[in-house]
């Protein structure tokens, strides 16, 4: 075959069209949208050929056409408001995983609750940027007044959150309570009793859900969670810090610290270092996450692997699915495990 014609020998001038692959496809002009959407109801005999054309004739879309087309960006934004950054970066690295090989590009979108004017800040943004849709983590992801928003801008979203917030197509499911449990098992079969917790802030779910799941673990083992033992803090460094300051203090400090996330749980070691406590022969210290520091620090941190990573993975693909059509499908929920490592012992 000639460069520039087509399977039946028929020339092509000029910049090759969508209309041409169809033709040469013999598909319809939409079979050929779809497999540039990475649609799943395209058969794979049919989406192998419509790529093999676009291969040979160096077909590749112009994305401000196909804007114009579709009325759409071909944007995924990601509204987020969470202090941790290494939770923010693993977020984006599972988006963009997923977008690899499409058209569409992740925009970042980060926004304050504490702001008046949050959800304003994110409307703006809808309407400038028209995005295919948008991925909220928590704590955006459990404010029914964003998804409400986006609903009247006719945005598509995935909410990822720890508990059914939406419709199974629009919701990444995470289960934070059952991974605090398992912290709280840890604990409780190594034998401590004299346990604290320092939870994130009271307006992320993930805070009160991670809360709830550990008292109900310590609850297996008899174990009751003291309230002079239980302090809000952060989801930062420093709030870890500040708050252990203020257990490791007290003539019955805890022999064990489970923090809401790996920040704080690495503010514990500080605080410990700083008390002259050893960890884990004079304190035990339990995260949540498995962010890559954990490892990493010294002795390694036990703690609540939940696949940050892969629920981004997960949501991209799910705002794909919608965005297609397909989206009567349920997305993944992800089930927390607990990485027992160095930081926990039985007390001494």
């Amino acid at each position: 075959m000639k460069p520039g014609s087509g399977q039946d020998g028929s020339a092509i001038s000029g910049r090759i069209t969508i209309n041409d692959i169809a033709r040469l496809a013999e598909v319809s002009k939409k079979t050929v949208s779809r497999v540039l959407n990475n649609h799943p109801l395209v058969k794979d005999e049919t989406r192998k050929r419509v790529k093999a054309i676009m291969d040979e004739h160096g077909y590749s879309p112009d994305p401000q056409a196909r804007a114009l087309a579709f009325r759409r960006s071909f944007l995924i934004g990601l509204a987020y408001d969470n202090p941790s950054p290494q939770y923010v970066v693993n977020m984006q690295r599972g988006i963009l995983d997923a977008l690899e090989g499409t058209d569409y590009q992740l925009v970042l979108q980060p926004v304050d609750r504490q702001d008046p004017d949050y959800i304003g800040k994110i409307e703006r943004f809808v309407e400038r940027h028209r995005p295919t849709g948008l991925i909220m983590p928590p704590s955006v992801s459990e404010d029914d007044a964003v998804a409400e928003m986006l609903v009247k801008h006719n945005c598509d979203f995935i909410r990822i959150a720890s508990v059914d917030l939406d419709e199974p197509a629009r919701l990444v499911r995470t289960h934070d309570a059952e991974g605090a449990a398992q912290a709280a098992r840890h604990l409780a079969n190594l034998g401590h009793k004299q346990i604290a917790h320092i939870h994130g802030p009271r307006s992320f779910r993930s805070a009160h859900e991670r809360l709830f799941g550990f008292r109900q673990g310590l609850s297996e083992f008899g174990i009751e969670l003291s309230p002079s033992l239980t302090i809000e803090a952060g989801y930062t460094f420093d709030s870890g810090v500040h708050a252990a300051d203020n257990l490791l203090s007290r003539p019955d400090r805890p022999t064990a610290i489970f923090t809401g996330n790996d920040e704080m749980a690495i503010g514990v070691y500080t605080s410990a270092r700083n008390a002259g406590l050893r960890v884990p022969e004079d304190l035990s210290i339990v995260g949540f996450d498995d962010t890559p520091m954990a490892s990493r620090i010294a002795p390694a941190l036990t703690t609540v692997r939940l696949p940050i990573r892969e629920m981004g993975q997960e949501a991209a693909r799910g705002l794909m699915r919608l965005v297609s059509e397909a989206g009567n499908k349920r997305n993944d929920s992800f089930k927390p495990e607990i990485i027992v490592r160095r930081s926990t012992a039985r007390p001494s």
